[in-house]
Order: C-alpha cells, then sequence, then structure tokens
C-alpha cells in the first residue's frame, strides 16, 4: 500500500474514475484565492483584478515527456511549471491549475497518484491550487494543463511593445535543460543538476511580474529556445533584436558535458528550450529588477534576430511538425 492509499499494484480501472479523483484530491490545502476546489461541476477562483491571464498545454508521452527517463512527479512539476512560466512571462502571478488526464485503463493508480503529486508540489510552490480537471481513458497517456494567473491590476507585458533602443534582458538559466536532453539522449543519468533541469525545471514565478513592475515593454517564456522566442518578440513588435554572446552565461558545468558529449554548450544555450526562463526587453534607462542581467538590444525595425550583429546559421530552436 503507497503512502496515500492507492494499492501499489493497482491500475486505474480497479481503482474507477471517481475513486481515482479522491486519491488525487482528498486532504489537499488550497490557496486563498480558491473559493470553490475540486468537487463540484466547476470551480470558483477570486480574480480582484476582473480579468484572468489563461493558458494551456498539452504534453504527450514519447513526445514531452518519457517515463524512462523522468518520473511521473517530475512529469507532473513540469507540466505545471511551464504553464505557469506563461503566466509570468505575461506579468502575471499564477493562481490556479486545472488538469486534463487521459490514460489507458491499465495505468497504474500509483502513476497516477505521483504524477498528481508532483502537480499540486508545483502549484504550492507558485502560491496557487489545483482547482479541478477531467480524467478520460485512452491509448496513450496525454496531460493537458490550464493555468490562470492574476495581473494585480498591471497591463499585460506582450510580444508586441518592444521599440528599437531597448535592451534585452533574461532571468534564469539557459542550455541547461537542452544540456539535460543531450545527456538523457545518450543514455547518461548524470550530472544529475543538468539532466534534473530537463525533467523538473524550477521557473522563478516573481520575475515576470517584478519585470512588469520594471516597466518591461515586451516578455516571453523560453520554451522553444532564447533566439526562437525572441523571434516571436521581433516579429510581432516588428523590431530587429541583436543577441551579444558574451553577455550568456554558459556555465561551467554546461562546458563540461559539452566536452564529454562532443556539443558546443553556446548551441544549448541560444537554441535550447524548455528551461523555462524569462526573456524581456525594456527601455534602456531601467534599472533591471534583481535577476534580470542585459543580454542585447532591440535593433532597426524588421531586422531580425542576429547573434553579435551576424545571421545565426542553424536552427533556431524547436518547431512542432518541422
Amino acid at each position: 500500500m503507497s503512502t496515500n492509499g492507492v494499492p501499489d499494484s493497482g491500475t486505474v480501472a480497479g481503482l474507477g474514475e471517481f475513486g481515482l479523483i479522491r486519491a488525487v484530491t482528498e486532504n489537499r490545502s488550497q490557496p486563498v484565492a480558491t473559493l470553490l476546489g475540486p468537487g463540484d461541476d466547476a470551480a470558483v477562483v477570486a480574480a480582484p483584478d476582473r480579468r484572468v491571464v489563461a493558458t494551456t498545454d498539452v504534453l504527450v508521452q514519447g513526445v514531452h515527456f518519457r517515463l524512462d527517463w523522468s518520473t511521473p512527479d517530475q512529469v507532473g512539476r513540469k507540466a505545471v511549471a511551464e504553464n505557469f512560466a506563461d503566466v509570468a512571462a505575461m506579468g502575471a502571478v499564477p493562481t490556479a491549475v486545472l488538469v486534463g488526464l487521459a490514460c489507458p485503463s491499465d495505468t497504474p493508480a500509483k502513476l497516477v497518484t505521483d504524477l498528481t503529486d508532483g502537480m499540486w508540489a508545483e502549484a504550492s510552490r507558485a502560491g496557487a491550487g489545483v482547482v479541478g480537471g477531467d480524467m478520460v481513458r485512452a491509448d496513450q497517456l496525454v496531460v493537458t494543463i490550464t493555468a490562470l494567473g492574476d495581473l494585480q491590476g498591471r497591463a499585460p507585458v506582450t510580444r508586441s511593445g518592444a521599440r528599437p533602443g531597448d535592451i534585452v534582458a533574461v532571468s534564469g538559466r539557459l542550455g541547461w535543460a537542452a544540456a539535460g536532453l543531450a545527456t538523457l539522449g545518450r543514455g547518461f543519468r548524470s550530472p544529475v543538476s543538468v539532466v534534473n533541469a530537463q525533467r523538473a525545471p524550477e521557473p522563478d514565478y516573481t520575475a515576470g511580474p517584478a519585470a512588469a513592475r520594471a516597466g518591461a515593454t515586451a516578455m516571453i517564456d523560453v520554451s522553444d529556445g532564447l533566439l526562437a522566442d525572441l523571434g516571436h518578440i521581433a516579429e510581432s513588435s516588428g523590431v530587429g533584436i541583436d543577441v551579444l554572446t558574451d553577455h550568456l552565461e554558459v556555465d561551467r558545468k554546461l562546458v563540461d558535458v559539452g566536452t564529454a558529449l562532443g556539443a558546443d554548450p553556446l548551441t544549448w544555450v541560444l537554441t535550447g528550450g524548455e528551461d523555462h526562463a524569462l526573456v524581456a526587453t525594456f527601455p534602456s534607462f531601467t534599472d533591471l529588477p534583481e535577476g534580470w542581467r542585459r543580454i542585447g538590444a532591440v535593433t532597426m525595425p524588421e531586422s531580425g534576430v542576429t547573434v553579435d550583429g551576424e545571421q545565426y546559421h542553424g536552427e533556431n530552436g524547436w518547431e512542432h511538425w518541422r
């Protein structure tokens, strides 16, 4: 018997839909923003700003995660983290998450409870709650997350506000998750700090609101790669962006992994996704908030994204169906 009362050898079919729902929702605490949590037809979440930031992501086993690489708890944490990073990228504070889960009937019930344990833990780290969702039968494991956030009276920070002369700054690590993915793909499980960056990233959810308060003109979550995501800002804002490599941090750990795998760690920093750092543009006179560091500048209109003033040769990041 596992610690949450679910038999270690049981399946979701054996436990049943409502038994499984009880197993993942009972005896959970909620933040004050959750006015009505799981158990009714819908949840009720406070929205003192009278606007709600909302985002959703779908994670498919074998595409977005592998259970031979990550524990269910880590998958649950990552699923929530990547959505709350999008909320933070709008300058909002995470408030709630809803979960859609599809899985085969013979899925171990403990896998699902461990998965949701990770979701609850990451939501709690963000000061938010898991307020509801749905569970259905399917041929493979699929997790869908809808995250909500509160702007606290501020205007949302979109991708379209960057202007020539702004500075470009980043908060969080770059390249670690890509290095972790490369390590796992080669059959290695260490260094653990690098591998875990891929398994369960830990975004700073306070960085987005701090950037908004400091006057950020545009912002985005680095999920597909620094250059690719800066490309979204450049396109939406109608500007160019130049990244300065001597301003980028390439940690010694990434250098060591790159040497071992025969890879260039700077490529991971420039094009690797899933660290869920935030990158934003600010007016040139801005005192950057704590944790933010300058990495480039916004340049002439519609000149694309360059690296040290030159066109980057290679893939800029991840894109589905490519």
